[in-house]
């Protein structure tokens, strides 16, 4: 883990380069093993965070919780699959530990005070708020107590929605970076809403990113072009695996491409070229490539230099190709053979 980004999910600010967060929600169903097993694939990848959610069923959900997508057969009930994602504080301490001995920032959302209090307790320092609790107040009360930094999610929010959490938030200290997201499984392009990233930086003066549910690399790389400061991306360890964040979760061998690309722009974008000038390589290249004068046939002192007595070869080392209709009506100072570059003592 880079120490720059590592700063910055100390002290976010929209200044800081991408941190790149792995997200695992659900993907290891309820399984500690297949926990562990994604923590050393996103490390693997060179992901600055993995994040997981922590569900304790009872202090968030409710027997009439309606399913998103009914896919578990082995769970009557929502409550019930909350319930088998569970873990325990022990062997959340014990994620916590594996990520710390990898080297890649431990991040889990709450989705209850309860959760908070144990994360809190076992060492998680920035909080990620996922969308469905933007207004949840007493939640954010609780978040904000711990003075940590806070990155918020918005896909099931409108602007005023947004702005009176992201006040909220800032108004108590904790640097805040806010997340455009699009809650669709998985999203479409057209409904990715980078547009929304830059309106974010204007509005909020703050750290700034997407989260990503397409699928895809493509999204994010789309979005590294905009200097943002958090990609978080679903990941999979396969693409034939169980479960319903699958099919908008790219593989870890994705992940790799994806954070190789993002490193890729951000130095791209910390590099402005000045157009105004040719540097001292390109004037290397412009003799090499570029083209220069030369004759079709011998020309006699004295004759008068027409365009059938000249063409443009390779090297660029003379009178520039731009030049011929200076050259044309000009009088050859002396004899001059075929296929030569002409210059300026040809020339009367």
């Amino acid at each position: 883990m880079t120490a720059n980004v590592q700063s910055w999910l100390d002290i976010p600010s929209k200044n800081s380069p991408c941190a790149v967060i792995a997200e695992v929600a659900q993907s290891h169903d309820g399984s500690l093993g297949m926990a562990h097993a994604f923590i050393d694939a996103a490390a693997n990848a060179g992901a600055n965070a993995i994040k997981f959610q922590t569900h304790i069923a009872d202090e968030e959900s409710s027997p009439n919780e309606p399913w998103r997508t009914h896919f578990s057969p082995q769970d009557e009930t929502r409550l019930d699959y909350w319930r088998r994602m569970e873990f325990s504080r022990e062997q959340w301490q014990q994620l916590k530990q594996h990520a710390d001995d990898v080297d890649i920032h431990f991040l889990s959302s709450p989705f209850s005070i309860k959760a908070v209090d144990m994360l809190q307790d076992i060492g998680v320092k920035v909080w990620k708020i996922a969308s469905g609790e933007i207004n949840n107040t007493p939640l954010l009360d609780r978040i904000i107590a711990t003075e940590n930094p806070i990155i918020l999610s918005t896909g099931l929010s409108e602007f005023t929605e947004i702005a009176a959490s992201a006040k909220y938030i800032s108004a108590a200290g904790n640097p805040l970076a806010l997340l455009q997201c699009t809650s669709q499984y998985p999203c479409t392009p057209e409904n990715i809403g980078l547009n929304v990233i830059e309106q974010f930086r204007e509005m909020f003066d703050c750290a700034v990113g997407l989260s990503d549910h397409s699928g895809t690399i493509f999204s994010g790389l789309a979005a590294a072009t905009r200097n943002i400061q958090v990609l978080e991306i679903h990941i999979a360890l396969s693409r034939e695996m169980f479960g319903p964040d699958v099919i908008a979760s790219i593989t870890t061998d994705e992940l790799k491409s994806l954070i190789a690309g993002v490193r890729y722009i951000e130095t791209i974008n910390q590099h402005p070229t000045d157009k105004s000038k040719v540097d001292a390589e390109a004037q290397n290249l412009r003799q090499i490539f570029m083209k220069s004068i030369f004759t079709t046939s011998s020309i006699e002192q004295g004759a008068i230099i027409s365009a059938e007595h000249l063409t443009t070869k390779k090297p660029g080392t003379g009178f520039a190709a731009n030049k011929l209709s200076h050259v044309i009506g000009k009088k050859a100072r002396r004899d001059i053979a075929a296929n030569t570059m002409l210059c300026e003592d040809d020339l009367e």
